[in-house]
Formats: C-alpha cells, structure tokens, sequence
C-alpha cells in the first residue's frame, strides 16, 4: 500500500489550479462576444427597420405614382405591392370584440380552450379527468381568444368587402413589397 503524502498532494492541486490571468482573460474575451453579438443584434434590428421602410412605403408610393401593381425585371424576378393587414383585439374589449364576431357570423373563429396540470405520477388522474371534468377537484384554467393569423383574414376579407370593423380591434392594413426571386 502507498503512503499518502498531503504536502506534496496538496502542492500538486494548487499547480492544477488556472491561472487568474488565464481567467480573467476568459471572462474579458466573453463580454467582448456578449458586446459583438448585442451590436450586431441591433445592426440587424436596424437593417430590418430599413427594409420595413422601403418594402411598405417607398416601393409602393412609387409604383402607384408610375400607375403599376407589378413589375418583371430582367432576371425574371417579379416585383409586387400587395395589401398587409395586423390586427389584435385590445384586452380590455375582449368581450366587445367577441361580441361583435358573433353577431356578425364569425363566432366560429372564436377558441375557447381550458387547460388542466396534473402533476408527475398522476395519469390516472389525468384519464378520470378526461370523463369526469371537474369531478375530481381540479379547477380547469380557461383562455378563450382568436388566433392572429385567423384574425388577420378576417380583417382582410372585412377590408375588401367595405365592412368597418369597431375600434375593439387594433387593426392596421398597409402595403408590402413582394419580391419574388427566381
């Protein structure tokens, strides 16, 4: 059997031990790639920005001042403004909103979902929830909301038939660029 000497094991782990330097130069090599990669996040933030501005109001002011809907370039690429349309209901005239979908027969757009958690080791449970519901002392969390993009049709389809939509609904209908590319 082997003697344990600690002095000498004690002096070898301080050896293993890593340079401060060596640390703190780790450290100041990853802020500076925190730093690169937060500036380069806002040049693309920025360049996003320029391109919004051109494909929604540049383009299409100056293709409707030339009276064209679409161009062909020489490439065999296609140049086309279209209609873009956002819309969202504002939180605090959800009722509202839902309201004036119903009456207006699109109430089937409107998804009324209730979740329940079960916790680990309870799928038995969770299977009885399933038939029983609320029989088990579980309250269900419910959401009811329309999705965006279902929202948004039907801002367009309401836009081009010439029906106002009330002011419950955010809505913003613009125009874009569309290149296709070859």
């Amino acid at each position: 059997m082997s003697d344990v000497n600690f002095r000498k094991d004690k002096v070898d782990a301080i050896k293993a031990v890593v340079d401060p330097k060596q640390l703190t130069d780790k450290v100041q090599q990853l802020k500076d790639l925190e730093d690169e990669i937060a500036n380069a996040e806002l040049g693309i933030k920025k360049l996003k920005e320029k391109a919004n501005i051109i494909s929604q109001f540049e383009i299409p002011e100056m293709m409707k001042d030339m009276n064209i809907t679409k161009l062909k370039l020489k490439d065999g690429e296609t140049v086309e403004v279209g209609n873009f349309y956002s819309a969202s209901i504002l939180p605090d005239r959800q009722e509202e909103a839902f309201e004036w979908l119903r009456e207006n027969g699109r109430g089937d757009i409107i998804k009324n979902d209730i979740t329940v958690t079960f916790g680990r080791g309870e799928d038995n449970k969770a299977a009885q929830y399933a038939v029983l519901a609320k029989g088990q002392g579980y309250e269900p969390v419910q959401k009811v909301g329309v999705h965006p993009q279902t929202l948004k049709g039907v801002v367009r389809e309401c836009n081009e038939s010439g029906i106002e939509l009330p002011d419950c609904f955010k809505t913003y209908v613009g125009n874009r660029t569309n290149i296709k590319r070859s």
